[in-house]
């Protein structure tokens, strides 16, 4: 029995995202707003700037510790990450989602549920895996024991090698029905959300309109996903290196780090961003 009731408004005023106010929001279609963040100045700039959610995302592993890429993130780092996170976030209102990091889950449903434990004690209230197909076993078996999932389709970063890179997905017909057929099984499966990245626009609209209830993430997807989010560094302009074409640098127009992140809010929220051609992937 829990003995502490629920703050009703954060000191900013904003109410603390749930997951039932998130799919309320989507229901009504307003932009669900995503972000990286990684430590808790972050966390409570972004959820000052009124972030519907922040991830934990294993992106760190490139971004903060110098990785080519996510797979060496281990999940004691992961969970680092998070606890740094959520601290940045008491008292505020944002959702916290994490990334099972490689290696974490695909060993099974046990080895997953130790992971997502040890990801929510941290003070997750989501947790995050890539790939469909047999992955939707994992989650069904994580949302029935009061794990909420957000699912991840189209680049997966730590398939990254298997995919031949950093390549767009489903540009063909086989490649989009895959991905389609994949979405349906994670949201039958019981995955409250799910992040589309580097896919053609057409494919991740047809996977929002294929599971209406589903709340969509979209990075380099288009426009009609039902949010959007970007790797914190990128859109601070900070990332060293060629960045995606999906990539929109808010501290390129001015001001603080505050207001770039109030920009993307904004941008998200008025759906000015991801601009649908320059930010955006066709189908071949």
């Amino acid at each position: 029995m829990s003995t502490h009731a629920q703050p009703t408004a954060t000191p900013n005023g904003r109410k603390p995202v749930t997951l039932h106010s998130l799919r309320a929001q989507h229901a009504r279609g307003e932009k669900v707003t995503m972000l990286t963040a990684y430590d808790a100045t972050f966390a409570r700039l972004a959820d000052e700037a009124g972030l519907d959610t922040l991830l934990v995302g294993d992106s760190l592993g490139m971004l903060l510790q110098g990785h080519s890429s996510t797979i060496p993130v281990a999940l004691e780092e992961m969970v680092y990450h998070t606890r740094c996170t959520a601290r940045g976030l008491q008292g505020g209102a944002a959702w916290l989602v994490a990334d099972l990091p490689f290696g974490s889950y695909q060993q099974g449903v046990a080895q997953a549920m130790a992971s997502a434990t040890a990801l929510m004690q941290a003070g997750a209230q989501m947790v995050k895996l890539e790939g469909g197909g047999w992955t939707a076993e994992v989650v069904r078996f994580l949302v029935d024991r009061g794990v909420p999932v957000c699912a991840h389709l189209g680049l997966t970063p730590q398939s990254v090698h298997a995919l031949g890179g950093y390549r767009v997905q489903g540009r063909d017909a086989q490649g989009a029905a895959v991905l389609r057929r994949h979405a349906k099984e994670l949201a039958d499966a019981g995955a409250a959300m799910l992040v589309l990245e580097l896919m053609p626009s057409s494919v991740a609209a047809a996977v929002q309109t294929d599971n209406p209830g589903m709340i969509t993430i979209g990075i380099g997807a288009g426009p009609d996903t039902a949010g959007q989010v970007l790797v914190l560094h990128d859109m601070l302009g900070v990332t060293r290196g060629k960045l995606p074409r999906f990539v929109r640098n808010f501290m390129d127009e001015g001001g603080s780090i505050e207001d770039a992140l109030r920009r993307y809010v904004a941008a998200v929220k008025e759906g000015t961003f991801p601009d649908p051609v320059a930010h955006a992937y066709a189908a071949a």
